[in-house]
């Protein structure tokens, strides 16, 4: 019998789980999408854009998302709630992977502007501050998204509060 690489246990108060799942898959073959489809599956709504996690660290995550049908808007570009979830995305994983095994993250509020039309692959970096305890606060993660160009086609802020874990049941 086999065991699996990373097996989350969601009631761990002493793990911090992105960081642990992209430590241990995002070394092995295939296991950048296997984390990617498992950020998809915590957050379902999110993963329906099937974006692909590039890269992670503190304070940091690169976040991509392939140009297809099912993203597009009626104008042949990536529609703008897409955009959207991928901020999201982006900058959830950023502060996730900061944070201490302790606390846990909501997203207050998003604000978004949209430069140009998005069109090709969207590559999105969330950037925000270590944060180094559980404390009740607010965080505010930046998120740019480019075109294949390099050319900014949306700006996303997220209002994160971060505080500390509480059990479940």
């Amino acid at each position: 019998m086999t065991s699996l690489p990373f097996v989350p246990d969601l009631d761990d108060p002493n793990t911090n789980l992105v960081r642990e799942g992209w430590t241990r898959l995002s070394k092995i073959p295939g296991g950048r999408w296997a984390f990617s489809k498992l950020i998809g599956r915590l957050a379902p709504y999110s993963g329906t854009i099937n974006a692909s996690v590039e890269e992670l660290r503190d304070g940091y995550a690169l976040v991509t998302l392939d140009d297809r049908p099912n993203v597009r808007n009626h104008l042949s570009c990536v529609h703008a709630i897409a955009l959207v979830n991928l901020a999201e995305i982006a900058g959830n994983a950023a502060i996730s992977y900061s944070l201490p095994p302790d606390a846990r993250f909501i997203v207050a509020g998003i604000s978004i502007e949209y430069v140009k039309k998005a069109r090709g692959t969207i590559r999105a970096v969330g950037t925000c501050q270590e944060s180094p305890t559980s404390e009740r606060m607010e965080h505010r993660i930046s998120v740019v998204m480019s075109n294949g160009a390099g050319e900014v086609v949306a700006r996303a802020e997220l209002r994160t509060l971060v505080g500390p874990k509480t059990r479940r049941g």
